[in-house]
């Protein structure tokens, strides 16, 4: 009998013995293609040596000094090397140990912020619905997704939430994506309006949205109007990219196709490519300036923030993530694997849509493709393509509640960007027969 607690008590999971590239080995040598990265995490596969020799060497000199004494030459390196390529004007690495620690903190320094400069009132954070920034109390109170916030309600903050922009679903016919996107956008500036200006301290969203809704992908110009819009009324812009940073959407940074500077970016999951727990709050040296001058001190921690076994990891993850030819490579997977499936799905039935950014693609899929009526929820489709994939050797991110949290289907791929061709191919193939076993078992044609 396992003691272990489980995610789902019924669940039996086959044991993991060894990693491969981009496959999972269990305990009876079958072998798992991972095309999400477990979930966008594991981007460099499961046996980078550059990694575990950086993990053996930190090892021999120093696992761990607690941030109150000591500060330690892997953390060094790593925020020197994030400062580098990250988007202008970020200065300062809080290096923590989860994406729900990096989103945490960044809520805490958004209100610290405005407390140093004077401003008590604004302590409000507007979010949007179908948002996901992690299950801390902080962190699921910004997060928009009413399934994971429900069950937890009393305990959350007040936090505003505005629609998502989610084109798919609420672009007009007759409407632009462009027009869309400035629509989508003007919503937050309503919210700032309906709360009062005077008590807003941020805005935070994913630039690429993940696990709620299926690599939903912002309008043009939507991040730009955003932008704007915090600009004029003194508010802190926050981009969560834990799972879409990293080089997931075919830039180091996400914020880097959208052309707008965040005050705060969050990173994590790809940051350490699964190899440490390890995550980074970046932020602006205006905002790190008004800590400095005001009460030095940021009233925030955890035991293993700026741990070295983690930084070490991370650092030997960024160095190959900005080396010359990562970009590039990443984005000529994506188009590759874009191109086939919407080979193989353009004209499915009930596939609604085909989304994403780099190697961060979702596909959404509906009862009626005309209407884009979803699935009933206790079809459970979602859960029955996770489960036929696994047993056909895939691992991809099927999620339910796309919509509201409760109704729509997606499935979610986030495969290592060091997948070769064949391999995309595969992905293809497996997840093609997964769905439509799964839509065999509802009884679907």
């Amino acid at each position: 009998m396992s003691h272990i607690f489980p995610r789902h008590t019924a669940m039996r999971l086959p044991r993991a013995v060894k990693g491969e590239g981009s496959y999972i080995i269990d305990e009876n040598g079958k072998r798992y293609l991972d095309a999400s990265g477990g979930a966008a995490v594991s981007c460099l596969g499961h046996s980078n040596a550059m990694v575990r020799a950086a993990l053996h060497a930190q090892l021999d000199e120093i696992a761990f000094a607690h941030t109150a004494y000591f500060t330690s030459a892997a953390a060094e390196e790593l925020a020197d090397a994030l400062i580098e390529v990250a988007p202008e004007g970020l200065g300062r690495v809080y290096i923590v140990s989860s994406g729900s620690e990096t989103t945490e903190a960044a809520i805490k320094l958004a209100r610290q912020y405005h407390l140093e400069k004077g401003d008590s009132e604004r302590s409000r954070i507007i979010a949007r619905k179908q948002s996901y920034h992690g299950n801390t109390l902080g962190a699921l109170s910004a997060g928009g997704n009413m399934w994971r916030r429900e069950p937890f309600e009393p305990l959350l903050l007040d936090m505003s939430h505005i629609e998502p922009c989610y084109a798919y679903r609420y672009k007009g016919v007759h409407e632009s994506l462009e027009d869309y996107g400035i629509r989508a956008a003007n919503a937050l500036e309503n919210e700032i309006l309906r709360v009062g200006p005077e008590t807003v301290a941020a805005f935070m969203a994913e630039p690429v949205v993940g696990a709620t809704m299926g690599a939903v992908p912002a309008a043009p110009g939507y991040f730009r109007r955003i932008r704007e819009i915090c600009d004029k009324y003194g508010v802190l812009l926050i981009l969560d990219e834990v799972m879409c940073g990293m080089g997931r959407t075919g830039t180091l940074f996400a914020s880097e196709a959208e052309h707008v500077r965040p005050d705060i970016v969050c990173i994590a999951k790809g940051l350490g490519a699964g190899y440490q727990p390890v995550g980074a709050m970046i932020c602006s040296d205006e905002i790190y300036h008004a800590i400095e001058v005001g009460s030095g001190y940021f009233q925030h921690g955890h035991t293993y923030v700026g741990h070295p076994m983690a930084a070490a990891a991370a650092l030997a993850v960024v160095k190959q993530l900005t080396s010359a030819d990562m970009m590039p490579r990443i984005n000529r997977s994506g188009e590759k694997l874009m191109a086939l499936l919407r080979e193989r799905f353009a004209d499915h039935p009930h596939i609604g849509d085909i989304r994403g950014r780099g190697l961060f693609l979702g596909l959404e899929l509906v009862w009626n493709r005309d209407t884009k009526e979803p699935f009933v929820p206790a079809v459970r489709l979602h859960a029955r393509i996770k489960k036929n994939a696994f047993e056909h050797g895939l691992i991809c991110y099927p999620m339910g509640g796309t919509i509201d949290g409760k109704h729509g289907d997606h499935v979610m791929l986030a495969p290592p960007f060091i997948v070769e061709d064949q391999q995309i191919e595969e992905i293809v193939d497996r997840l093609e027969q997964a769905i439509n076993d799964s839509l065999s078992e509802t009884g679907m044609p």
